[in-house]
């Protein structure tokens, strides 16, 4: 048995391209965070335009649900990545990962006070059911993600059919009460009662939001088995294909969608899971292939740096929104016409960008991943760059 004590992995040998695609993603969490505050509150009409119209296709299209699919990827590599550190040292991950998804479910009871649309909880959880995974072969991880992405248009259909759920009438009955409350206690009350009652026992997501998190999951413990974003140019070819294929299948879906519009067959198969997946993996393989390419250099270094603080960023993110959006702070609400929604979010990610530069200048992590870190591994880190 090794006596080397496990490290967290340092930053000259974290793999860039996995910290760009977290940036890209967290950038598309925001833009999607705050366009869901143009729902939150009384109902309220707001006079549409064109460049609302545009920006809320160009968010529909590039960023729902797509980047929650991207960092469950990248968290199912991540797991992979410290499961094989581990190995290496002869280590048993039961222990150490069972700390760390339960320091990171508190972490998420945080974050849940700022946002009930939260997803550090799910990634806790599948995190945990990940263990049971964790000596799986890629051959054998990415059958079983295909299958599972497969069964999903049946899992979601028959989930609508035999759980039927009143969404709006919860959110009206257990979270709007004491939405519009000045106090912050009140807000933390209805956030959390806003998770439980739209994510936690809401079929659909309880179930199928869950199972194309896994599958996505499985698949980036598939690319870490194969040592994929470390040796993209051995797999050039292969992305390049993949892009194709899931641009077409993309584009294939999504006019079938179109077109049936409201067919009956929709009652028993609902494939739009397959065009978020499709999407995402377009857009996942797109990006790498540009930056195989060496293109945006300024751009990608700016996701890196994103990248890196993730954690920090998200919940940055979230506090933030309470104080513009809710009556702790300016009161917004779903006032304002959508562009005012989406640039706010761009213009906070762009601040993001120069303070996370800043701050990894000088520290080694992010403030939230510091503390989590530590928390993990039972010991003290050092925060500053010696």
């Amino acid at each position: 048995m090794s006596t080397e004590t496990v490290q967290p992995i340092q930053a000259i040998n974290r793999t860039a391209i996995v910290d760009i695609l977290r940036g890209w993603a967290i950038l598309g969490v925001v833009i999607g965070n705050y366009s869901d505050y143009t729902f939150i509150g009384k109902p309220i009409t707001v006079k549409p335009d064109l460049v609302s119209n545009i920006l809320q296709g160009v968010n529909q299209v590039v960023f729902a649900a797509k980047s929650w699919t991207m960092l469950s990827l990248l968290f199912g590599y991540g797991f992979a990545v410290v499961i094989a550190k581990m190995k290496q040292q002869d280590k048993d991950p039961l222990v150490f990962f069972g700390k760390r998804m339960f320091w990171l479910l508190i972490i998420a009871f945080i974050n849940s006070c700022f946002w009930f649309g939260d997803i550090l909880k799910d990634y806790a959880l599948m995190g945990l059911l990940l263990i049971l995974f964790r000596n799986i072969s890629a051959k054998k991880a990415f059958i079983t993600a295909a299958v599972m992405l497969l069964l999903l248009p049946f899992i979601q259909a028959g989930v609508a059919f035999a759980l039927p759920y009143d969404y709006m009438g919860a959110v009206n009955k257990h979270v709007v009460p004491t939405l519009y409350s000045s106090s912050l206690i009140d807000v933390f009350i209805s956030h959390l009662k806003g998770t439980y009652y739209l994510q936690i026992i809401f079929p659909q997501y309880a179930i199928s939001v869950h199972v194309m998190m896994f599958a996505c999951m499985l698949l980036g413990l598939a690319a870490q088995r194969v040592d994929f974003f470390n040796h993209m140019d051995v797999f050039k070819k292969k992305i390049n294909t993949t892009f194709y294929v899931a641009w077409i299948t993309m584009a294939v879906v999504a006019t079938l969608m179109g077109m049936a519009g409201n067919a009956p067959v929709f009652n028993y198969f609902k494939p739009r899971y397959w065009l978020v997946f499709a999407t995402m993996t377009t857009i996942l393989t797109g990006i790498c292939l540009l930056y195989l390419n060496k293109k945006l250099k300024g751009f990608f270094a700016a996701l890196q740096n994103m990248g890196r603080m993730t954690l920090t960023n998200y919940m940055v993110q979230n506090v933030i929104a309470i104080f513009i959006f809710m009556n702790v702070g300016l009161g917004i609400f779903n006032t304002m016409p959508y562009w005012f929604y989406f640039t706010t979010a761009v213009v906070v990610f762009t601040l993001q960008i120069f303070i996370s530069k800043w701050w990894l200048s000088y520290f080694n992590y992010g403030p939230i991943e510091w503390v989590w870190r530590q928390l993990s591994y039972g010991k003290r880190l050092p925060l500053k760059k010696g």
